[in-house]
């Protein structure tokens, strides 16, 4: 695929980060936009009119939008690498399942540790640890989530490692503590190269946690 390739991003997306890692497991080239969410560009709010929101990958002109869509996209369409979702249909939907359950119970709730009201951190830090034990439970003894081979829930969840610090030190507590086998299966994505070069520094993640959060008069 010789077509021109665009991935509209904020390095600190964990959105984003899905995107990074799917196209590097698949050794796709592309050409990497940053975009700055507080003023952003004619070419993002044309391609995603919608939510105006990143990642949008641009795949000859034409836009696919949110992160989980990207990642089946680049899966569907490249396929020179093995697969991110298992063949089997039920498997195949089980693994949807988790990625959606990854978006609402890791991403909207994390979102309310790190962007929402102080006096709402607390219930929002039970209900995240709660959504680790359960991924916990679904990981068991097995090297991903999908068995022996690094793939979709695995893509849709790592992002999120990153962001862990930062819920911690907002949380007051400890994600190894909680859910130690989420750890050790985040610390083996992270000796793939997909991963460990499309993740955005923790301390960097902290410093703009920080900052958002002072600006916006949250604690």
């Amino acid at each position: 695929m010789a077509e021109e390739l665009i991935l509209l991003d904020d390095w600190l997306s964990m959105y984003g980060m899905r995107a990074r890692i799917a196209l590097a497991e698949k050794e796709i080239k592309y050409e990497y936009r940053e975009e700055d969410l507080g003023n952003k560009t004619q070419l993002l709010l044309q391609m995603n009119p919608i939510h105006k929101k990143i990642p949008v990958l641009i795949h000859s002109g034409k836009p696919i939008c949110e992160s989980i869509i990207i990642v089946e996209y680049i899966d569907e369409l490249w396929k020179n690498k093995g697969s991110f979702l298992p063949s089997d249909p039920y498997e195949r939907a089980q693994a949807r399942f988790w990625a959606d359950f990854v978006n609402k119970k890791i991403g909207d709730v994390g979102w309310r540790i790190w962007a929402g009201k102080r006096e709402g951190i607390d219930e929002a830090k039970k209900e995240f640890v709660e959504a680790l034990k359960e991924l916990e439970k679904e990981l068991g003894e097995k090297a991903y989530f999908g068995g022996d081979t690094f793939g979709f829930v695995d893509i849709a969840l790592i992002s999120f490692s990153t962001w862990f610090y930062t819920f911690e030190a907002l949380g007051n507590f400890k994600v190894k503590t909680e859910s130690p086998k989420i750890i050790a299966w985040a610390e083996r994505c992270n000796q793939r190269e997909s991963v460990s070069k499309s993740l955005a520094p923790e301390k960097d993640v902290y410093d703009f946690v920080l900052s958002y959060r002072q600006s916006n008069h949250l604690d």
